[in-house]
This record gives structure tokens, C-alpha cells and sequence, in this order.
């Protein structure tokens, strides 16, 4: 079957949207754009992305307007170009210091460190024993901010847990420097309001990621990077221009600017709080929801109530199963699932009834398994790729060890080598091992127990075989 034709048969399945993109693929949330006919290119009248002077430069400060941010820049090539733009301008601009990251960081920072040959410095995640997941980042209370070329942190998480950004900047702030804090928050482009927690620009950060296209309306690919302060001296758009498409879809930068309208006019749908809460009080006997009982732990500062994580291990159930069942009998697509966990998320184009249909689909599946319809523990998984390992030691940078000669091992006989390549578990796509670190005899070990895991970045998967660096 032809892709248009699957992408055909599956809208006629007419499952609910739990997942991204967060138009829920309703129209009206893109008012005045036109498919074919606006799939234009660098036309008179259209301005360029690259050198803006005209309606996308308007489009652009309007969009920093509503951000709360001093430049705004237009993403085509998703927030994953935005990573990598931000830590080639540090280099550019002469930084040489590492860079203090959080390790849950997205693999787009693993690549920008490839390209900026920035070294990182990593915050170990802290993993949620509930979910198995790494929904913390520790940070130390003493941050050498002097000599680091920036702070680069997630938050909010994939699963909505966030960060305290504004004691970070507080921190940073009494030590003086010009350290700029830099903030992942792809996933939080919606916090607007008072019921969500204040975006990282808020709270301090000089340069902030947002996927316009997660929970907002633009279509898929679609991002914005902000600066402020220290951020706006820094050779972000050189970096843009080297990584960007030169053919920019008019279709996503048209899309951007009715996102970012539609964010400042509403945001979320309101009634979509109080349906979510009704969710968490009916199923919380049940179901193990994160929640407002997490907050304070493990890491965590905030939530994000749009994010539903969900873990099934109260019900006895593999996730696998469960997510199939709401798949098949529900009418619900979920945007992932692990061993144990389920992840829901909101969007603009999320409705009341969505919810109701969710929780009337989770109600049912607990009935089945009460009842016996559905075997407990069938198929059941691993929580979670996660223990509480120490990170293992940097012998390279990420930089070095892309551009060293490599060579395939078997993957019993990798433990004391330095990997040639990031390999992580999905979800989360967490990096196990960087490239550049030395796999220790607990990595090696976790690698080999989670062979039947779903991986990203593992070339030798299908041998068994581990790339690493030529000794």
C-alpha cells in the first residue's frame, strides 16, 4: 500500500487524538491557509526567511510579542534545528567553555554538540521509581557559571514534569557572568494563563525552544526559538541560515503565525482543566496517574495537567496491551507507551468530549481486566530502560569521537571501550551511552538486557555489535 493511501486508511479509522500534532487535525485552527495553493516559495511580497524585511519580519516580532521575547525566530525544520542552531552560535561567538546539560536532553543536542564541538557537562536524570522514568534532573546546588559557555535543561519533560527555571536564573543571577540559560521547552509552547505554570522566558531563560506544532496548531515541523537578553548577541541567525532549508515552506511559516495568534487569544481550551481533572478523581483508585502528589519530588518542581502519564502496573496490565485494546475498542490513540506507562497529551485542538470518550475508554478497559476479559500480566514489559547508574565517564567529546575511526564489537565484549556512537531507548529516547563515553561494565550490562527494546542511534543492533572507537 501506497503511504497516501495508509495515511487515507488510517484517518477513516477515526481514532480520537491523544498525540501530537496539537491541531487534533482540525482546520479551523489554521484559518486562511491554503493547501495546494499557498505551497508557494520566495515570491515578490513574501519576504525570506533568511533575510527577513517584510511580513515574515512582522510575523516574527509579533509571534516575540505574544512569546514575551526580545527575537523570534521562524523553525522549519522543527525544534531539532533549533538545538543545534543555539549550540553552534555559542561556538561562534567564541565560547569554549563546556556546555552543563541535562542528560535528558533531546538527541538534537547530542548532534549539536557534534557540529558546535561544544563539550557537555551532564546532569543526571532522576528516575521516578512509580513510572521508571526519568521525570527529575539534579541540580547542584553550586554551578560554576563562570566558566561554562551556557546552561542548556529540558522542561518541560516529554511527560510534562518541569524544572525550577526561575531558581536557576536566581542562582545564576547572584554569581554575575553572562552565562546564557537555554531552555528545551518544546513541549511547553501552551503555557499561557494562570493555570499553567510560567514559561521559561518568564521565569528568566535568555533562550528558549518551542514546537509550535506539539500542542499549539502548526503543522508538523514547525517551531520557535526566542532570545533575550544574552541570547540576542549571540549568531543565531548565521546558525539558522547553515542549517535551515533554503526552500522554507510557506505552508509552516503561515502556520506559525495563526499558532501564535491563537495561543494569545486562548491557548488551551479552559473547559479541558476541568474535564482532566474529573479523569484523574475518577480513575486515580485504579490507575497510578502522575500528579499533584509528585510535585515536590524526584525532581520535580511543576506539572503540566495537559500531560496524562499513566502507569499500569495498579491493574496488572502491560501497556502494550492496554494501549491496543483503547486502539481497537476505545477509539483512542495515545501518543506512546513503554512496558508499564501510557502517555495522553492535550492540545488546542483538543475538545471536552475527547476527554469524556478517554475516560469512558479507561473505565472500560479497568472493567475488563476486573473481570477477567483481559488477562493480567499479559505481555507485560519492563517499566522502564532506567536504573540509577552513574554516567558514565567522557573520554571525547561528542565531536571527537563523530569524526574518530570506529570499529564493530560485539556487544559482550564492549565494556571498557568508548562508544562511537549515542544510543538510546525509546521512549523516552533518553541517551544510555553518548559517543564519546566509555561503556562501563553497568551500561554494557543494561545495553544487554534491553536488546529487545526499541533503540534509536544503534547501527549494529541487528548483530549484536556495539560501535566504538578504535583503541
Amino acid at each position: 500500500m501506497a503511504l497516501r493511501e495508509q495515511l487515507a486508511a488510517y484517518q477513516r479509522g477515526g481514532l480520537t487524538s491523544f498525540h501530537t500534532p496539537g491541531h487534533k487535525g482540525r482546520a479551523e485552527l489554521l484559518p486562511g491557509v491554503r493547501f495546494p495553493a499557498h505551497d508557494l516559495t520566495e515570491l515578490p511580497g513574501l519576504d525570506m526567511l533568511h533575510a527577513p524585511e517584510g511580513v515574515i519580519l512582522a510575523a516574527e516580532r509579533r509571534a516575540a510579542e505574544i512569546f514575551g521575547a526580545e527575537r523570534t525566530y521562524f523553525l522549519v525544520n522543527g525544534a531539532t534545528c533549533g538545538n543545534q542552531a543555539l549550540l553552534t552560535a555559542l561556538a561562534a561567538a567564541g565560547r569554549r567553555g563546556p556546555v552543563l546539560t541535562d542528560r535528558r536532553a533531546h538527541r538534537s543536542v547530542a548532534a549539536g554538540f557534534v557540529l558546535s564541538g561544544l563539550e557537555p557537562r551532564y546532569l543526571p536524570a532522576i528516575v521516578h521509581p512509580d513510572f521508571g522514568l526519568p521525570l527529575g534532573c539534579a541540580i547542584p546546588e553550586e554551578i560554576d557559571w563562570e566558566n561554562l559557555s551556557a546552561m542548556h535543561i529540558t522542561s518541560p519533560s516529554y511527560y510534562g514534569t518541569v524544572m525550577d527555571i526561575a531558581a536557576l536564573a536566581g542562582q545564576r543571577a547572584a554569581r554575575g557572568g553572562d552565562c546564557p540559560l537555554c531552555v528545551d521547552a518544546a513541549h511547553g509552547a501552551h503555557f499561557f494563563g494562570e493555570f499553567f505554570p510560567p514559561s521559561p522566558l518568564q521565569a528568566g531563560a535568555e533562550i528558549v525552544l518551542h514546537s509550535a506544532h506539539k500542542t499549539l496548531g502548526a503543522l508538523t515541523q514547525s517551531a520557535f526559538l526566542h532570545a533575550r537578553g544574552a541570547g540576542c548577541r549571540l549568531p543565531l541567525a548565521a546558525s539558522l541560515e547553515m542549517l535551515q532549508s533554503s526552500s522554507p515552506s510557506y505552508l509552516l511559516l503561515a502556520s506559525m503565525e495563526a499558532a501564535a495568534e491563537q495561543a494569545a487569544r486562548e491557548g488551551l481550551p479552559a473547559a479541558l482543566r476541568e474535564e482532566t481533572a474529573a479523569l484523574r478523581a475518577a480513575l486515580g483508585d485504579d490507575l497510578r496517574l502522575l500528579g499533584a502528589g509528585d510535585v515536590g519530588t524526584y525532581g520535580i518542581k511543576d506539572l503540566d495537567w495537559s500531560k496524562l502519564l499513566i502507569n499500569l502496573r495498579p491493574l496488572g496490565i502491560g501497556a502494550p496491551e492496554a494501549a491496543e485494546w483503547l486502539r481497537t475498542r476505545g477509539g483512542v490513540e495515545p501518543e506512546l507507551w513503554d512496558g508499564e506507562n501510557i502517555l495522553f497529551m492535550l492540545g488546542v485542538g483538543s475538545r471536552p468530549a475527547d476527554l469524556r470518550l478517554l475516560r469512558r475508554a479507561l473505565e472500560d478497559l479497568v472493567r475488563e481486566v476486573r473481570r477477567g476479559a483481559l488477562p493480567r500480566g499479559a505481555k507485560k514489559q519492563a517499566p522502564s530502560a532506567w536504573r540509577d547508574l552513574p554516567l558514565p565517564p567522557a573520554r571525547l567529546t561528542p565531536r571527537e569521537a563523530w569524526l574518530a575511526p570506529k570499529r564493530s564489537v560485539p556487544l559482550e565484549a564492549a565494556a571498557g571501550l568508548v562508544a562511537g556512537e549515542t544510543v538510546s531507548v525509546y521512549p523516552p529516547g533518553v541517551p544510555l551511552i553518548m559517543a564519546g563515553e566509555e561503556i562501563t561494565p553497568d551500561i554494557a550490562e543494561l545495553w544487554r538486557d534491553l536488546t529487545d527494546r526499541r533503540w534509536q542511534g544503534w547501527s549494529g543492533r541487528a548483530a549484536g555489535a556495539a560501535l566504538v572507537l578504535q583503541s
